[in-house]
């Protein structure tokens, strides 16, 4: 019942679902309780009440944790339960889990969250998966999200989740590295940053948008933090080490988000990862 979790549990509760809370943070429970969600003390005791789990964790150890732990989903599903994996992990592990769910009669979906956290509702969902599980699952995946595809079997979302990702930290790192560089080509980043927004050039997105804003109003409150950005950019980076697709780019943008983290601006925002270039341009 994280920043993700909570928002999941509270969407499908005002849907009228009957829901059960689990998370090791006592306060997280106090709030699944308050929106109306129905704590329990262990992934089991969840499993044992419900028929479709809902997995939102920070990674994949929590994941196998959570899954096929000491008291885990496991050990309390029943023959034809669905987990379905709303975290960002790594392939492997999926198909991992997936073997495990899957020897115990129980089905398997990974579908992470496309979509910031004040987009519940609007998500995109990449599902990977058989195409009949998603098809039970889909009434409530359709709370959280207005699209809900079936890219491929299991792994096939954590896939295309962490290809984002990729593109996510490099957008982010340029952003910050031209607005770094315009200070020292004597060009204010506000008037940077509003004439390229409002213009119709291609290279706009909304991540520039929004990336871009922060760093001129030095406003750095986390809507994504960069400990998270380092955790995704790193299981991508596995990924592609593991078939074989050696990540360059990214290589190198990991190098800055990792300095950042360094730095201690781990829970800032991900726009603060201006602060590294300004240091290294020496420029304020």
């Amino acid at each position: 019942i994280g920043t993700m979790g909570i928002l999941v549990a509270s969407g499908l509760v005002q849907a009228g679902y009957r829901v059960i809370a689990c998370d090791v943070d006592p306060d997280a429970l106090q709030r699944a309780r308050e929106l109306g969600a129905v704590p329990a003390d262990t992934p089991q005791n969840v499993a044992e009440q419900a028929e479709i789990t809902l997995l939102v964790l920070p990674g994949p150890a929590q994941i196998e944790t959570v899954v096929a732990g000491d008291r885990g989903l496991l050990a309390g599903a029943r023959s034809g339960h669905i987990f379905v994996d709303l975290s960002t992990v790594d392939p492997e592990t999926t198909r991992r889990m997936g073997a495990r769910a899957e020897a115990a009669g129980v089905n398997y979906l990974d579908a992470p969250i496309l979509g910031r956290p004040s987009a519940l509702g609007r998500w995109v969902l990449p599902v990977g998966g058989e195409p009949e599980t998603v098809a039970r699952c889909r009434p409530v995946l359709e709370v959280l999200a207005h699209k809900v595809i079936h890219v491929g079997p299991l792994g096939a979302g954590h896939t295309l989740k962490l290809l984002n990702a990729l593109m996510f930290a490099a957008i982010n790192a340029m952003t910050a590295e031209m607005m770094a560089i315009s200070v020292k080509a004597g060009l204010p980043p506000q008037v940077l940053f509003e004439t390229i927004a409002e213009s119709q050039a291609a290279t706009v997105s909304g991540l520039f948008k929004e990336v871009g804003a922060k760093i001129v109003a030095r406003d750095f409150t986390p809507i994504f933090p960069i400990d998270l950005l380092c955790k995704d950019n790193g299981l991508a980076i596995g990924m592609a080490r593991a078939c074989d697709a050696p990540p360059v780019l990214a290589n190198t943008v990991q190098v800055l988000n990792e300095l950042a983290s360094a730095r201690g601006l781990g829970a800032e925002d991900t726009s603060a990862l201006v602060k590294v270039y300004e240091t290294l341009l020496e420029v304020e």
